[in-house]
């Protein structure tokens, strides 16, 4: 079995034992005692109590409720002898000592008790002495117990105030750090969303026509194709060039002045017919909506970038055919579809790596609306419902 060991003492209260220890001695040395004339009336017994309650005092932080037991059956013991004040000061030490570190139910009920034996201590002194005077026993017994638990309790209660504060001061912090995080984590999804429909239309392009250029031997394709090359190279490299002004600037805005709103969706896909053109697809918009006030500005950039991946998907993967854009409204909402064939396709393809089908999704996520796509017979199909009113999320 292994030996019990006790509790290593603080080093304050070695200090404070120490000291009390000392104290008691001088004033043992120089005859200073409390009393005389009391049952036991040798002068070295006070000696007894002063070591009992020094002892206790290595205790008063590790194990608060045995010192408080050891130097209460010492100050008893005291209280036989001439006395000494050392003792009697340690034992208000350890008195505060075990409100401030002994467990929540004893800082509860220590100064309690204590208040009662102050209070049984003064009525019972009035009723034997029937004197004035025996008010003092009752004041000096309220002085050595309660009036250190009291204090304890007030010191206490500061403690955990000042605990308390320390802990919600580390939570706020740690929620401003999480706040911050996520707020850099959707601004760059935001970023890498925007860059992404910004270009990859035009380097889709790009690929494609190039890889034409490259295997057709027809002087006259290989030059249809570097025009059109050139044309999304300028137009890629116009439009990289407005998002980084964008974030040089680090204006308010969550979107700049000049996003493509559906008003710019012909212009899209007459840009999408001459790209298209090589692979035998036919791009044709179908907008049934009614003319009516305009729609907020993040839920048409919205709409307009599901059409551009839309579109730039179905140049590198759709099979010859047309491809449709679709938009209605109906109520608050705003439907976009794009449909495409299926299918192997001759001529070059350009690889695609699903990010823009997560982009298209996060959009419409971020504005509480519904968005699917997938092979339906025998068509690659788009479909987004976006509610038309002022949201706060940010496409």
């Amino acid at each position: 079995m292994p030996a019990l060991s006790l509790p290593r003492p603080h080093r304050d209260d070695v200090l404070i034992a120490v000291a009390g220890l000392l104290g008691g001695l001088v004033l043992w040395l120089l005859n200073l005692y409390m009393r005389s004339g009391y049952v036991l009336g040798d002068t070295r017994l006070p000696l007894v109590p002063l070591v009992v309650m020094s002892g206790a005092e290595l205790l008063r932080r590790t194990s608060p409720r045995t010192a408080l037991a050891v130097g209460t059956v010492a100050l008893v013991a005291d209280q036989c002898t001439h006395g000494n004040l050392a003792t009697v000061a340690m034992y208000t030490d350890i008195m505060y000592a075990a409100v401030l570190y002994g467990t929540p139910a004893a800082a509860r009920r220590i100064p309690v008790v204590t208040f009662l034996i102050s209070l049984v201590v003064t009525i019972g002194s009035l009723a034997w002495f029937r004197s004035p005077d025996a008010l003092l026993i009752g004041i000096v017994t309220a002085l050595v117990v309660f009036v250190p638990a009291l204090t304890g309790v007030s010191v206490r209660n500061h403690r955990d105030a000042a605990e308390a504060a320390r802990l919600r001061a580390d939570q706020t912090a740690l929620l401003a750090e999480m706040d911050r995080t996520q707020a850099v984590t959707a601004e760059r999804a935001r970023m890498a969303r925007e860059l992404h429909d910004l270009v990859a239309n035009h380097l889709s392009a790009i690929a494609i026509h190039s890889t034409a250029a490259l295997s057709i031997g027809d002087p006259e394709t290989s030059r249809t194709a570097l025009g059109v090359i050139r044309e999304n190279s300028v137009e890629g490299l116009a439009e990289m060039r407005r998002l980084i002004g964008l974030l040089r600037t680090g204006g308010a805005d969550p979107e700049p002045s000049s996003s493509p709103t559906l008003g710019s969706l012909d212009a899209l896909i007459e840009q999408h017919r001459a790209a298209a053109a090589a692979g035998g697809l036919t791009c044709v918009l179908e907008d049934t909506r009614a003319g009516g006030a305009p729609l907020p500005a993040p839920v048409e950039l919205a709409a307009y970038r599901i059409v551009q991946e839309s579109l730039t998907n179905a140049l590198k993967h759709a099979a010859p055919g047309p491809v449709t854009v679709r938009l209605g409204q109906a109520g608050r909402r705003l439907t976009v579809g794009v449909s495409s064939v299926l299918g192997e396709r001759p001529g070059p393809r350009a690889p695609g790596s699903g990010a823009g089908l997560v982009g298209m999704r996060e959009r419409v996520a971020l504005l509480g609306g519904e968005f699917e796509a997938g092979p339906e017979d025998g068509m690659w199909r788009v479909r987004a419902e976006l509610p038309v009113e002022e949201g706060d999320g940010e496409p």
